[in-house]
């Protein structure tokens, strides 16, 4: 995923669990659009990147999919 990170308040929409795997996603809003947050927590510093923010009709299939094992 592209580095994007562009705002200063976020509001966290859904998240898949942090405690199962090192590797954890957040459905994020900012600014009416949404954006998908991955967090890797495998290494020694937390690697945080950020999809590009769209608006809502165009993302949440894209969240429903990363659930689903089916996004690329």
């Amino acid at each position: 995923m592209r580095e994007t990170r562009r705002t200063a308040r976020v509001r966290i929409v859904a998240h898949t669990c942090d405690y199962c795997s090192p590797l954890a996603y957040e459905l994020c809003a900012s600014g009416g659009l949404l954006f998908v947050r991955r967090t890797d927590r495998s290494g020694d510093q937390p690697k945080i990147h950020e999809t590009e923010r769209l608006p809502h009709a165009r993302k949440r299939p894209l969240w429903t999919e990363l659930l689903l094992g089916r996004a690329r």
